[in-house]
């Protein structure tokens, strides 16, 4: 299943066409996938740009097409001598800002066409280098069976790293090949498996949807306003300064999103408004 087949599906559970999602997640993936509808497919791009927490298995001793196990196996590697101090160095050397290479089996656009796309019609893809930070990468667990080595790991990163590739580039490390044997997102940003319901559920009705207020809360700093300020940015006008460099939220107080904010020249300037004046 793809992510836009979850959008499919919501669209006919929310009965609107206006879906959309805050972050592709691989179809052998499981996890949080982040729906906006209506008004809020408008707060999807910001909760995109958060970071994300991961839980995956690492195969060592073989390398793949895609880097995961979906994709046919390209080369094999002996395991036999790599100690788990091997595997831990590898992996340390992966954490903090680093250039990662994204798998050339992705969602990036090569001359305005997926590469997935080019790969599957036959190209030979490499994607450039790009910068991304992965603040977390902790080893769970290791795991020697016959001809490979599996390892657990816990990841958290900025949007647009692969874990595909840390698999791909740590089995390259060690001269054994390594691919991706199981992915799991367990946060999004502000949203967490806590907050989530299941594609059942989904499929049935059985969920409540978060208010845009809510919403706002998770993602940004947020800004409580007076009257006199709601009544200002419904209309588009600028409030005095905070002391805020991120892009905050104001949020009423009967918890409606009124606008994005963001200090330009000396003044808060609404970015986004949600709410006409009343």
């Amino acid at each position: 299943m793809t992510s836009h087949d979850v959008v499919a599906i919501a669209r006919r559970a929310l009965g609107t066409r206006k879906v959309g999602h805050a972050g592709t997640l691989d179809p052998m993936a499981t996890g949080i996938l982040v729906l906006g509808f209506n008004n809020g497919t408008r707060l999807l791009q910001y909760i995109t740009d958060g970071d994300k927490t991961y839980q995956a298995t690492v195969v060592l001793g073989a390398a793949t097409v895609t880097d995961d196990a979906e994709g046919d196996v390209i080369s094999t590697g002996d395991v036999s001598a790599i100690s788990d101090s091997n595997i831990e160095i590898e992996m340390s050397k992966m954490r903090g800002v680093v250039m990662q290479r994204p798998s050339s089996v992705s969602a990036v656009k090569v001359a305005g066409e997926r590469a997935y796309d080019r790969v599957r019609a036959g190209e030979v893809v490499e994607l450039a280098a790009r910068q991304v930070t992965i603040s977390q990468l902790d080893i769970l667990q290791i795991r020697r069976l016959d001809k490979t080595i599996q390892v657990d790991i816990e990841v958290t990163c900025s949007a647009g790293t692969f874990i595909r590739a840390i698999a791909r580039d740590c089995g390259t490390a060690l001269g054994t090949g390594g691919h991706l044997n199981s992915l799991r997102r367990s946060r999004v940003a502000g949203f967490a498996l806590d907050r989530a319901v299941s594609l059942a559920q989904l499929k049935n009705g059985e969920f409540s949807t978060l208010a845009l207020a809510d919403v706002a809360r998770a993602t940004f700093k947020v800004r409580e306003l007076a009257l006199d300020e709601r009544s200002e940015l419904s209309f588009g006008r600028a409030l005095s300064a905070n002391n805020s460099d991120e892009i905050f939220a104001g949020i009423s107080a009967d918890n409606q999103l009124i606008a994005l904010l963001a200090n330009k020249d000396g003044s808060a300037k609404p970015i986004a408004v949600f709410a006409a004046a009343n």
